[in-house]
């Protein structure tokens, strides 16, 4: 049986708050882009770790500690109580339990799906992107031994999580820097300069939420007779999930998007104040031959009438190539949108479009 109950909590007048059932909420902690909460509770028997969607569902969750000794099997009366588990005698660094929990802080890897977990400075846990309950997949923990449905041995893992937490902390770091964002959006920009040519109206695409996207509009010149328009600060930041799906996530990891239009480039614009944020705040990924259902009413729809979403497309013939750009060590790929109907977005297998689909 794997941990499996979403926190909540409320207010005791010491100021400190409570699940329903009498655990302690230690900590409460949002990523950055607001896609998971990390949330710690604890009551004097153990504590735990979840990582919980904005809705509140449980996607990773794992054990941190026993504060009493160690029961020799799982304590199903406690689990249906819906108390944080005890984790049995053989799965334990501390059978006969250990003080309550520190200092806690949390470190959100890139992409922001997943979270580690400190203790007075020192790594206590992982919860990763891909950790699922529903997979008996719950997380890492420094104190475990071996696997169980409540976590898995942290020490087991840390060649590969390792460098993912090293990451992370050097990634933050740099993002939380003077001049940081500034730095990275004079490097995309100079890159298009040299592409795509002279830069026009450059608009922001954030909406005072993270990440950071810019737009930036390149008027026809070179002997083109359209605009390009191209987002800026995708690839500041990993999407999530890309690792579940790809043998070499760094190869696809990191994009920026780009459309050509002979109309007005504000309106094309639209497509990227949907779609530029999507992948941070829906915990997913964008990819080449990936299509996008337009969230409002076709008649809404920025490019044309008669579609109803995108097709993305690396390197589509015909436009310029927009490659060579790296960042963290990791290129980065352009995805160009071209607007499909509503019967090619239902269509099975890769859609094929036609060239003058993807200047509109």
């Amino acid at each position: 049986m794997a941990i499996s109950r979403p926190a909540g909590s409320s207010d005791h007048d010491d100021g400190r708050r409570w699940t329903p059932d009498g655990a302690e909420v230690v900590l409460t902690d949002t990523s950055p882009y607001g896609s998971r909460t990390l949330v710690v509770e604890r009551d004097e028997t153990s504590s735990v770790a979840y990582l919980c969607a904005p809705s509140g569902q449980v996607h990773g969750a794992v054990w941190l500690a026993n504060h009493v000794p160690a029961p020799p099997v799982i304590d199903l009366a406690r689990l249906n109580a819906g108390l944080p588990p005890v984790m049995p005698r053989a799965n334990t660094r501390h059978p006969e339990g250990r003080r309550p929990l520190g200092d806690i802080g949390v470190l959100w890897f890139e992409e922001g799906d997943g979270a580690a977990v400190y203790e007075d400075g020192d790594l206590l846990a992982v919860i990763p992107g891909w950790a699922d309950l529903t997979r008996s997949m719950p997380g890492y923990a420094r104190d475990a031994i071996g696997e169980t449905a409540f976590a898995w041995a942290l020490a087991e893992a840390m060649e590969g999580l390792g460098p993912r937490v090293a990451k992370a902390a050097a990634y933050w770091q740099w993002r939380r820097a003077d001049g940081a964002w500034a730095s990275f959006q004079q490097f995309v920009m100079g890159h298009l300069d040299s592409r795509v040519g002279t830069a026009g109206r450059y608009w922001d695409g954030s909406g005072g939420r993270m990440p950071t996207i810019g737009i930036t509009e390149r008027p026809p010149e070179r002997g083109r007779d359209y605009t390009i328009v191209s987002t800026v600060g995708m690839s500041c930041q990993r999407m999530p999930t890309v690792e579940q799906y790809i043998d070499r996530p760094e190869a696809y990891a990191r994009v920026e998007l780009a459309l050509a239009t002979r109309g007005d480039a504000r309106e094309a614009a639209r497509l990227f104040l949907w779609l530029a944020q999507y992948p941070w705040h829906s915990v997913t990924w964008l990819g080449h031959g990936h299509t996008a259902k337009w969230y409002h009413e076709p008649a809404t729809f920025p490019m044309g009438s008669g579609f109803h979403g995108v097709l993305l497309t690396a390197d589509p013939p015909g436009l310029p190539d927009l490659s060579g750009f790296t960042f963290g060590g990791e290129a980065v790929r352009w995805l160009w949108l071209a607007p499909i109907t509503e019967q090619e977005l239902q269509a099975p297998g890769p859609l094929h479009l036609p060239s003058d689909r993807y200047i509109r």
